[in-house]
């Protein structure tokens, strides 16, 4: 049996979209034999052939997933993503929706998985989600407008800080306000609060490291990272919401093992960190 990857699909990120969830689709053919004739200690063999998992992720959080200036999707997130899907031979869609909608449209069933660099933490497990063996370890710190004199956390009493709804660096920064005495703003993505600090709206932002240093290389926004303001690092990870799904995550597991040890993950690291 042939094995296709279904080609990324752009939807509107807002939640009136994923009550829709019915977008059309494209597809494209990879001649491979079937999951179970090629499965091998290291594969999950699938129990449902012919499904198409969805699945949501962000719409800005680079290098992990982006429209590039070519006007693709792309993202370590993404390759990782398709790597896995064509070790472990199952078809995909995925569902490009945004943070707060694709976690949305998990818990509502509308999507069968997330991957959007979400940090693997026991208090979202103890919500329901279950995740994947983490597949980068990342964590979180604050950066200001380039020309800032903020140097650290005392500096941002009276002020406010960007986050993004519902992530880790929200988390850290909610913990850290009311001790340095700063308001937390929410945003839905991180261009936005990248141009608030920039702007001048906020003095400060707070989300994952590699995702501001990337922005900050690769765009020239006019942002630096505050040295000392990191907290620990924790994995990304594939998560599902739906037990039912479990073999999804499954698949992931052993997939990810396997572009681990054939050189692929590496490669792919590299082609967006050139770590």
């Amino acid at each position: 049996m042939k094995k296709k990857f279904l080609a990324v699909l752009m939807s509107v990120a807002t939640m009136v979209a994923l009550v829709g969830c019915g977008e059309s689709s494209t597809s494209s053919e990879v001649d491979t034999s079937s999951p179970a004739e090629e499965a091998d200690a290291g594969e999950a063999v699938s129990d449902s052939e012919g499904k198409v998992w969805v699945i949501g992720t962000d719409t800005a959080f680079k290098p992990f997933e982006y429209t590039d200036d070519n006007g693709d999707f792309v993202g370590i997130d993404m390759d990782i993503l398709a790597a896995v899907a064509e070790d472990q031979g199952f078809e995909y869609e995925v569902k490009v929706l945004g943070w707060d909608a694709s976690i949305a449209a998990c818990q509502a069933g509308q999507a069968d998985g997330l991957i959007a660099g979400a940090s693997i933490t026991d208090e979202r497990k103890e919500s329901g989600w279950i995740f994947s063996d983490g597949y980068y370890d990342a964590n979180q710190s604050m950066a200001v407008e380039a020309s800032s004199d903020i140097d650290g956390f005392d500096d941002l009493s009276g002020k406010s800080v960007a986050v993004k709804t519902g992530s880790m660096s929200a988390t850290y920064a909610e913990e850290l306000s009311s001790e340095y005495g700063f308001t937390v703003t929410y945003f839905e993505d991180s261009p936005t609060m990248y141009q608030a600090v920039v702007g001048g709206q906020v003095a400060a932002v707070f989300d994952d490291t590699p995702i501001m240093a990337s922005n900050i290389k690769d765009t020239g926004i006019a942002m630096k990272l505050v040295d000392g303001t990191g907290n620990d690092p924790a994995a990304y990870g594939f998560a599902v919401f739906n037990p039912d799904n479990q073999e999804l995550v499954d698949m992931f597991n052993a997939g990810l093992k396997n572009i681990k040890a054939n050189g692929t993950y590496d490669e792919i690291i590299a082609k967006y960190l050139g770590e």
